[in-house]
Order: C-alpha cells, then structure tokens, then sequence
C-alpha cells in the first residue's frame, strides 16, 4: 500500500508543468533570495568554492558551481580509476549474467539502462558502481579516467527520485529515469558513464564535446542532485577498499584500479 501511494504521488508531480515550474524558479533572479539559506541548511563548502556566495545571480548557478582550481586532487596514475563526482556511494557490486545489477532487492535491467544488447552484453559478469549526489554536493562531472568518448546517447523522459525511498519505491529509476550515457574506452577496456536525472529537472548538461577525456577532465553538470553509475566489463577492474556503501567520495579520488 505504501508501495502505491507512494508512486501514485510521484505520477501525479512528476510532470512536464511541474518540472517547468521548478525549473523555471530555480532560473529566476527571484530565486536569489533563497541562495543564503540554501547554502546554510545545505551546509555547502564556501570555502572551496569559485566565487562569493553573494555571486550566484540564481539558485540554478550555485547548483553548478565550480570550484578553485586545486580544490580537488586527481589522482594521475594510469591504472587508477576516480570518482567522477562528490557522492555517498550507494552501492556496488557485479552484474549478473543475465545483465541485472541487484540494488535494495531490486533488479535493474542493464539492457533497459543502455538500451542496446549489444553494448549491454559487454558489462555482463562485470561490476557496478552507483554514486548519489544530494542537493548538497557539488554538482559538476569528471572523467573516471583518461580515454577516448566511442558512444555518446540519451534515453527515457521522465525522472523519478533517486534517494533511498526512490530506489525503495520507484519504477525501476536507475535503469528506467531521463540519463546521458557516455561511453570510454581506454587501452582496449570500456566503462560506461551513466548520468541519471533526478525528480522534477532532468537537466544534464555536456560540457565537453572533443572525442578524447582526460582523466579528471569537467564533462557534464547536473542541474539538481542525482546519480551516476559506472559500468565496468568483466574481469577489468578491482575496486578500492575504500568503496563501502554509504562512504563519501570526492571527485579525484581513487576507486578502482585497472586489471
């Protein structure tokens, strides 16, 4: 029952007038007023970030914020693999054969996910890594390593929470909500890199456009909290000690390591 409620309030918001509403607002230099306390109730670093706080003209642009150069260390060795993102690892873990990842007793399709068998069924028997970023995170994307862009593609329409409850409740929103999917390959290796939107705004912009990525290197941006889920093949990477569920990570920071 609380299964249905909670869908059924989900349905009845998650619509192209109130994601305009939203949207709209958080554009607006309207929406200003409330950067101070968003900043506050947030607990937002404003120390590392570039720019005043007084300079964000919208709530939209202290959502996408930069940051002073340096305030995140890359870790450059070429058999490590970093976090794209500033996230609490949601969870990790390999895919099965039958190209599902198991998350809060949940079967996510990754077929459904990418859409493609035959881009599918090169991450079957590989692993998962979901990360989530709140409204509190910084929202920006990096490159999880240094490598060439072979795919670049965008599916689904509609974007339901991706917080505990979404993934408790929700139909199926990792594989299912609006997501950009950019797939590298270094040294004959794939990861796919797949942006999930969030409720309301499905905002994800690409800010890069070459057909190469250094490690590190800025290339999406969310318009509000959402995920990021970084499909690996089989027998390819050993992920780091470090990844439990729930850690924070940063962005820079190292999470796996080449095979």
């Amino acid at each position: 029952m609380r299964s249905f409620f909670y869908r059924f309030f989900i349905e009845l918001t998650n619509h192209r007038l109130s994601s305009y509403i939203i949207k709209s607002f958080a554009q607006s230099k309207l929406s200003k007023l409330i950067v101070p306390s968003f900043a506050k109730v947030y607990n937002i670093n404003q120390e590392e970030m570039h720019g005043e706080l007084s300079s964000f003209p919208t709530l939209q642009q202290l959502f996408i914020r930069t940051l002073k150069p340096g305030a995140r260390k890359i870790d450059e060795a070429s058999n490590t693999i970093v976090s794209p993102v500033d996230a609490v690892v949601e969870k990790s873990g390999p895919i099965t054969e039958n190209l599902e990842m198991i998350v809060k007793g949940k079967h996510y399709s990754i077929k459904d996910m990418l859409s493609d068998e035959s881009i599918a069924t090169k991450y079957m028997g590989g692993t998962y890594v979901i990360l989530y970023l709140s409204p509190s995170h910084y929202h920006r994307i990096h490159s999880p390593i240094a490598g060439r862009v072979t795919n670049q593609w965008t599916l689904g329409k509609k974007s339901y929470p991706v917080n505990r409850l979404g993934l408790l409740y929700g139909k199926d929103p990792l594989s299912k909500n609006f997501r950009k999917i950019t797939e590298l390959e270094s040294d004959g290796k794939h990861v796919a890199v797949v942006k999930v939107g969030a409720m309301f705004v499905n905002s994800i912009e690409m800010t890069h456009k070459g057909e190469v990525l250094q490690k590190g290197e800025d290339m999406a941006y969310f318009s509000f909290g959402s995920t990021v889920i970084l499909l690996f093949e089989k027998g390819t990477v050993e992920l780091n000690d470090a990844l439990k569920e729930k850690a924070d990570v940063k962005v820079g920071q190292i999470i796996a390591s080449w095979k």
